[in-house]
C-alpha cells in the first residue's frame, strides 16, 4: 500500500517531552501501513535515541535516523525530506502532538481539494497560535483571500512531489526563521493551500522548563538578517504593490512592531532592548514603504511611524502607556432557552483602573496617546492621523477547553455605543449577546465532555486584548444559571462560578461533582414537600427537552436498599411517588439520576435534603444536616459523668506487668 503520510520530527535532547509527541502518533486513525514516522536525531545528548530506538523495533512504521548535531532544525527536516516515501510530509516539534484524527483528516482534506499544502487547525498550550485562520474550513486558500501570511510554522502538511519539484528544503545551520523562508515560499509556489478548521489537528505547547528553542533570546544583528531573507523569497515571488505589501506587512507587525510595544519591550533589558530597536530601525528604513505601513492597524502605525522618525524615548513612553491597557467585560444576563444558553455582556477597554477616553472633535474621534509635540508631528508628516476607527471595535467571545486549549468560536451579534465621559471626551462600550449551543459549538459539532472557559475578546484601534467574563456581573444573572440536560443521548451542562475570580465556566457531562453543590446552593430544604405519597423537589436544572426518560430520584438507605422512582417534570419542579411501603419508619438519602452520554448511564447526585417516613406512613422533606429522631433522642439522655483518667504510674505498671507475662509464655 502507497505510503499517505512521512512525519518528519527533527529531534535533540527532548526529554519527557517526547512522551507526549509519540503517544499522540500512537493513536492516529491512520493505519500503521498507512503513515510512516522519521525522528532525526540531530546529535542528542540525553536519553532520547535509545528510547527512540527501541520504539522503532517495536512499531516497524517508525524510523530514528541519528545523525551529529547540526545546531538547529533545519538539517534534520531536510535528512527527514529525503528519507519520506510518504505522498505528504508533516512536520511535528519533537515537544508537540497531533489531535487523534490529524494524519487522515489533513490528508483526506488535500487529496479532495487538490491541495500541495493542508495547514490544520492549531491550538496554542501556553503559547499564541493564530486565530482568525482558523474560524473556518477554507478548502481553496491563497495568500491574497485568507490570512495564511499569520501561519508560518512549519507544523503543516506538504505534498512531497511539490517540494523536490521547486527544490524547497530548509535553510540549513544555527540560524532563525528558517520556518519563515520555507513556508511563504511553500504558499506563493502551491497550485492551492487548504485549511482544514474544523478539527483541532496541531497542540503547539511551552514547555515547563521553558527550554522551547524559539523562546531563547536572539541575536538581533542575526536574526533580523534571517528576516531579510524572508523578505528576500517574497520579493522574487511577487511583483510590487498592494500584495507584496501585505505579505510585508505580517513581519513588520509580528516580528517589530509588536517586539515593542508595552510589556514585551518594557520587561527586557536596555540596552538589549535599544539593541533590537537599533536592528528594527535598519530593516524597517530599508524594506519598507508607506504602503506596508498602511496595512497594520492605528496602534500599530503609530509605533512603526514613530521607528521610521527614529523617536526611540517616545516610543517607550507609549509602551509604558500601553502596559496599563486592559479588557474589561460584564455579565449582563444569562438564561437557558430550547437548549441554547444565551450570554449578555458588555465590554470595554480601560486604562489603569478608567475607561480608555476619546477626543472629540466634531465627527472626528482622536486617540490620547501620551506622546510629545514633536512625536505627533513626526507622525503627521507621515500621513499617520490619530482618528480612531471605533466604527469597526469588535468583540468575540470564545469558548476553550481547559486541558488542551481547543477553542470555538460563538455567534456574537454586538452594538457600539459611545458614553459621554466629559467635556469633549467620550468612551465607547460594545452591548453584545451570544448564543452558545452545545451540541453545535464546537465548529457544528457537541462539545466534548470536559470543563469550557468563556473568554472575549475586544479588538479596537489595533489592540486586540483577551479576558474571563463572569467575575463581574448583573444582579439577575444568578437566576439563570442553571444545569441544563441536551442533546441526544442527553447530558448534563452545568454553567458555574469558577473559585476566587468567580468567572463563567461550563462542566459538560458531568467531568466534576459541581453538581452536587449547585444542588446545595439552589435547594432550601423548606421548599421540597411531600402530599400524599407524592414528593416535589426543585432540581438545578433547566430541562431543554421534556420527554423521554429523563431524571430519576432515588431513596436510599446504606445496608438496606436502593429504591429509584421516576420523576415526571414542571418546569423545574420533580415529582415522585415514594415507595412508602418500603420506606416507613426511616429516613432516607435522596439521589437525582441525571444521564451521562459519555458513562452511557445514569450519574447520580446526592441532594441536600433526606426524606423521613413515620411508622404511620407520614413523610417529610427535612434539610439532611438536621439530627435523625434516634439521634436526637440519644442526644436527650444525661451522659455519665466521664472517670478520671488513671494516674501515670499505675499505666506504667500494667504495662510492665503485660509485658513479663508475655516473656514467661514466650
Amino acid at each position: 500500500m502507497t505510503v499517505k503520510v512521512s512525519v518528519v520530527i527533527a529531534v535533540y535532547n527532548p526529554g519527557k517531552y517526547v512522551e507526549d509527541c509519540i503517544t499522540g502518533l500512537l493513536r492516529q486513525s491512520l493505519t500503521p501501513d498507512e503513515f510512516e514516522v522519521y525522528f532525526v536525531n540531530d546529535g542528542s545528548t540525553d536519553e532520547t535515541p535509545a528510547r527512540l530506538d527501541q520504539l522503532a523495533a517495536e512499531h516497524p512504521h517508525f524510523h530514528v535516523i541519528h545523525q551529529e548535531s547540526s545546531g538547529w532544525s533545519g538539517r534534520p527536516r531536510n535528512t527527514g525530506i529525503e528519507a519520506a516515501q510518504g505522498e505528504y510530509v508533516m512536520f511535528v516539534d519533537h515537544d508537540d502532538w497531533l489531535g487523534d484524527e490529524a494524519l487522515e483528516r489533513m490528508y483526506d482534506y488535500g487529496k479532495a481539494n487538490e491541495a500541495d499544502v493542508v495547514v490544520g487547525k492549531m491550538a496554542g498550550i501556553g503559547r499564541p497560535v493564530p486565530q482568525e485562520l482558523f474560524r473556518v474550513n477554507r478548502p481553496r486558500a491563497t495568500v491574497s483571500n485568507a490570512p495564511l501570511i499569520d501561519s508560518l510554522t512549519p507544523h503543516k502538511m506538504f505534498r512531497r512531489e511539490f517540494l523536490n519539484e521547486h527544490g524547497i528544503r530548509f535553510k540549513e545551520g544555527r540560524r532563525r526563521l528558517e520556518d519563515h523562508v520555507f513556508v511563504v515560499e511553500t504558499y506563493l509556489r502551491a497550485k492551492n493551500v487548504s485549511v482544514l478548521g474544523d478539527y483541532l489537528c496541531y497542540y503547539h505547547i511551552t514547555r515547563d522548563d521553558g527550554s522551547n528553542a524559539g523562546f531563547q533570546r536572539f541575536d538581533p544583528v542575526g536574526y533580523f538578517g534571517n528576516l531579510r531573507e524572508a523578505l528576500d523569497v517574497v520579493e522574487s515571488l511577487t511583483e510590487p504593490g498592494a500584495l507584496r505589501d501585505k505579505l510585508f506587512s505580517r513581519w513588520l507587525r509580528n516580528e517589530m512592531v509588536e517586539r515593542l510595544r508595552g510589556q514585551r519591550l518594557l520587561k527586557l533589558p536596555e540596552d538589549y532592548a535599544e539593541e533590537l530597536y537599533t536592528e528594527i530601525h535598519k530593516v524597517v528604513t530599508e524594506r519598507f514603504g508607506p504602503g506596508v505601513v498602511a496595512r497594520l492597524g492605528l496602534t500599530q502605525k503609530v509605533v512603526a511611524g514613530l521607528v521610521f522618525a527614529d523617536r526611540y524615548q517616545d516610543i517607550r513612553t507609549l509602551a509604558e502607556w500601553e502596559a496599563g491597557i486592559k479588557p474589561t467585560g460584564a455579565l449582563t444576563s444569562l438564561e437557558w432557552q430550547d437548549g441554547t444558553l444565551r450570554v449578555g455582556f458588555d465590554a470595554e477597554l480601560h486604562i489603569g483602573d478608567e475607561p480608555m477616553t476619546f477626543r472629540q472633535e466634531g465627527e472626528r474621534r482622536l486617540l490620547g496617546l501620551p506622546l510629545s509635540d514633536e512625536a505627533l508631528g513626526a507622525l503627521d508628516d507621515q500621513g499617520i492621523k490619530l482618528d480612531a476607527p471605533l466604527a469597526k471595535s469588535d468583540v468575540d467571545l470564545v469558548v476553550r477547553h481547559r486541558e488542551d486549549a481547543r477553542q470555538f468560536y460563538l455567534p456574537v451579534k454586538s452594538e457600539l455605543h459611545e458614553v459621554a465621559a466629559g467635556d469633549g471626551v467620550l468612551r465607547q462600550r460594545i452591548s453584545a449577546r451570544a448564543e452558545l449551543d452545545p451540541e453545535t459549538a464546537a465548529s457544528g459539532a457537541p462539545l466534548d465532555k470536559g470543563i469550557w472557559d468563556l473568554h472575549l475578546r475586544i479588538k479596537s484601534c489595533g489592540w486586540s486584548k483577551e479576558t474571563r467574563l463572569g467575575a463581574v456581573r448583573g444582579e439577575d444573572v444568578e437566576a439563570g444559571r442553571l444545569a441544563a440536560l441536551t442533546g441526544e443521548p442527553q447530558r448534563l451542562v452545568l454553567p458555574y462560578w469558577t473559585d476566587g475570580p468567580g468567572n463563567l465556566s461550563l462542566d459538560v457531562d458531568q467531568h466534576t461533582n459541581k453538581l452536587e453543590g449547585e444542588a446545595v446552593a439552589f435547594m432550601p430544604p423548606a421548599e421540597g414537600t411531600v402530599e400524599g405519597s407524592d414528593v416535589r423537589l426543585p432540581l438545578p436544572l433547566h430541562i431543554a427537552a421534556t420527554g423521554g426518560d429523563t431524571v430519576q430520584l432515588r431513596f436510599e438507605r446504606k445496608n438496606v436498599g436502593k429504591y429509584p422512582a421516576d420523576a415526571t417534570l414542571d418546569g423545574r419542579i420533580a415529582t415522585a411517588t415514594l415507595p412508602l411501603d418500603k420506606l416507613t419508619g426511616m429516613r432516607w438519602a435522596v439521589r437525582v439520576g441525571v444521564p451521562s452520554a459519555a458513562r452511557g448511564e445514569r450519574k447520580w447526585t446526592r441532594l441536600p435534603v433526606d426524606v423521613v417516613v413515620d411508622a404511620s406512613g407520614a413523610a417529610k422533606v427535612i434539610d439532611r444536616h438536621t439530627p435523625s429522631a434516634t439521634k436526637k433522642a440519644a442526644a436527650a439522655v444525661p451522659k455519665k459523668k466521664a472517670a478520671a483518667p488513671r494516674p501515670l504510674w499505675r499505666r506504667a505498671a500494667g504495662r510492665i506487668k503485660r509485658a513479663l507475662t508475655n516473656q514467661k509464655k514466650g
